[in-house]
């Protein structure tokens, strides 16, 4: 239940920063264009929508297996050895997600104090879309790791979308 809430929140931010994004570069690019004005902050804020809808749709991407991944090879070795590259693969990932939320939270400490030359927003704010994306991105391979150890997972979740790259 929380997983479908969660889901659909980050779904909503998702087409709220696109929407908001499209609206200030269409926006920018008719009031340039037709009456040689523009929107001050256009380029500045969509840049920074743009980070955070990148961000996010990349933790959706890894909680749905849909990153890029070797699945022909492992689709290859045996239901053991998919076990096997499965779990380490997550482990791998999960301690590079666990330095990148400790280097990013120490970057948005700091940057919350410098501001952005055009909006004024805290730079910390911007930072932040890197820390929320993986630290979610802890929790889902923590989640999947755990289900791997308890013998959760079954076999045909070991590669991810491995029906859809056969058509």
């Amino acid at each position: 239940m929380i997983d479908k809430v969660v889901r659909k929140f980050i779904e909503w931010t998702l087409i709220v920063f696109l929407g908001a994004m499209v609206i200030l570069v269409f926006g920018n690019v008719v009031l340039r264009y037709g009456f040689n004005s523009g929107i001050i902050f256009s380029e500045e804020a969509s840049r920074f929508l743009f980070m955070w809808i990148t961000l996010l749709a990349a933790m959706l991407a890894l909680q749905e297996g849909a990153h890029l991944g070797m699945t022909s090879v492992v689709a290859s070795l045996p239901i053991k050895g998919q076990r096997i590259v499965r779990f380490v693969s997550d482990s791998v990932m999960l301690g590079c997600c666990v330095l990148l939320t400790d280097g990013t939270w120490k970057q948005v400490t700091i940057a919350m104090t410098d501001r952005a030359p055009v909006t004024g927003i805290p730079l910390g704010v911007v930072f932040s879309g890197l820390l929320v994306c993986s630290a979610g991105m802890i929790i889902i391979l923590c989640r999947s790791l755990w289900r791997q150890a308890t013998g959760q997972m079954p076999a045909v979740e070991l590669i991810p979308n491995q029906d859809q790259g056969a058509e």
